[in-house]
């Protein structure tokens, strides 16, 4: 008769496995293959295949297995987390180097993502309106302004910047993105801070712009 593994704890269990037990590496995949699947779905936001990223995070999840220290590292839970995110952010960016797109489409500004220390969340349009004239609606209305805005990206952020948007708008808060790019807490933070303030500049001047140019084409 096969035990039942879900009487004990999966760092109890790795103590097992590392003595030699078997079955308990399908017991443990089995038990967060839902946990790899949610990930996906947020990832599935940086333009990446929803298949492979499991793949990926599966992946992840058995180099969890196999390199937890619980000596060293914090709860399996956490760690397995941070190896599957990691993971499939690798993956996301291997699949991107010919073609980098911070935003995919229109619907990622609206998703809810972590503001970060208080942990509330809001739109990234809100973040991103918030402390200038423009509100959400005038922000991002059609595919037009979301070019705008990946341009702006593109210009305006730093290679990390643009990273840490990325993890960002799947709904990271900045210490998950600190963990995940093997960055400190502060510089992480700092960066998400300048991505606000870079993006809100550009975009109230190119509205502004915008506007002039408008008012041109229909002067006499």
């Amino acid at each position: 008769m096969r035990e039942d593994y879900t009487q004990h704890s999966d760092e109890e269990l790795l103590i097992r496995l590392r003595d030699g037990e078997q079955g308990i590496t399908d017991h443990i995949m089995n038990k967060y293959k839902n946990l790899v699947r949610s990930k996906a779905k947020s990832m599935y936001i940086l333009g990446a295949d929803s298949e492979d990223l499991i793949q990926e995070g599966m992946i992840g999840l058995f180099k969890a297995i196999r390199d937890y220290d619980s000596g060293r590292d914090a709860s399996f839970f956490t760690f397995a987390d941070l190896c599957v995110s990691r993971q499939m952010y690798t993956a996301v960016q291997a699949s991107r180097r010919q073609k980098h797109i911070p935003l995919n489409n229109y619907i990622s500004l609206y998703s809810n993502v972590s503001e970060g220390r208080d942990g509330e969340e809001e739109a990234l349009v809100n973040v991103l309106a918030s402390g200038s004239d423009l509100n959400p609606e005038e922000l991002v209305i059609d595919k037009e302004n979301v070019d705008r805005l990946e341009m702006l990206i593109e210009r305006e952020l730093s290679s990390f910047e643009k990273q840490v948007l990325d993890l960002y708008l799947t709904g990271m808060g900045y210490q998950q993105i600190a963990k995940v790019l093997g960055r400190d807490d502060k510089s992480t933070d700092n960066a998400l801070q300048r991505i606000k303030t870079k993006l809100r500049k550009a975009i109230k001047k190119s509205s502004a712009g915008t506007l002039d140019s408008e008012n041109a084409s229909h002067s006499p």
